[in-house]
């Protein structure tokens, strides 16, 4: 490992879970002394990958960042067969739709379909939700036994009074999952949300990502046609994919 690219990375890391940073602060979180963050800093900076506020000298994340996620989208496969059935999904349920594919502890949202409402809804692309906390997260893990054992048997993070925090209790739920393919969550994540998920296989048989709809606790439970137009989606999507089977079949 090249130590001063993977400080580069660590710091590019920090920054994404922070809006604004000092100097101080950025070096204080890496525990590495501030005159070395600074070399590393003003290195990103000269690359767009850093920008420093005026009105307060912190750091941010910079366009060269967004420009290089977006290469990534673009290139991606599971994001492409996506697009139509995600919009189809949005029609058929009047919700919006999530498509995650999975990080070591989290899910990062590749395309989201906002509800066909047409009320104004913040775009999602990018964001990233832990893994135990949402639908998406759940029916991944359910279909991946090294990240599901990667959780340990400790406490995981809680985001709201409903997420499941014990490894032992969510590794009881990915049991129910897999008898369905379809994951749930209420209230995991945020406050007021809800959702569903299936999974999304390549072909080599290997779970690829999910696809879900983000479903208002005042909507909840969805109806039964909701889960059957999430599991068809994400089955399609598989097939196009060329996943050899889908459990749900």
């Amino acid at each position: 490992m090249i130590q001063s690219v993977d400080r580069a990375i660590r710091v590019l890391g920090v920054l994404q879970g922070a809006r604004l940073l000092s100097l101080s602060e950025v070096a204080a979180r890496l525990e590495l002394p501030p005159s070395t963050v600074h070399g590393i800093i003003k290195t990103l900076l000269a690359h767009g990958m850093v920008v420093q506020d005026r009105a307060t000298a912190r750091y941010r994340l910079g366009p060269a960042v967004l420009k290089l996620g977006n290469v990534y989208l673009d290139t991606l496969e599971l994001r492409s067969h996506t697009l139509s059935w995600s919009a189809e999904l949005a029609r058929r349920t009047g919700f919006a739709v999530r498509t995650g594919v999975a990080l070591p502890d989290e899910v990062m949202i590749i395309h989201h379909e906002p509800r066909p409402d047409g009320s104004r809804q913040m775009p999602e692309v990018g964001i990233v939700i832990p893994i135990h906390a949402s639908a998406l997260g759940k029916v991944i893990l359910a279909y991946s036994p090294a990240l599901a054992d990667g959780l340990g048997s400790g406490e995981l993070r809680s985001m709201t009074g409903d997420t499941v925090t014990d490894a032992n209790a969510l590794r009881e739920q990915l049991t129910a999952v897999r008898s369905n393919a379809l994951a749930t969550e209420q209230e995991e994540a945020v406050l007021g949300e809800c959702g569903l998920a299936a999974p999304i296989f390549d072909s080599t048989g290997a779970v690829a990502g999910a696809i879900g709809v983000v479903v208002p606790m005042l909507e909840w439970p969805a109806e039964g046609a909701v889960a059957t137009a999430v599991r068809e989606a994400a089955r399609n999507i598989s097939r196009e994919l060329g996943a050899p089977r889908w459990p749900a079949a």
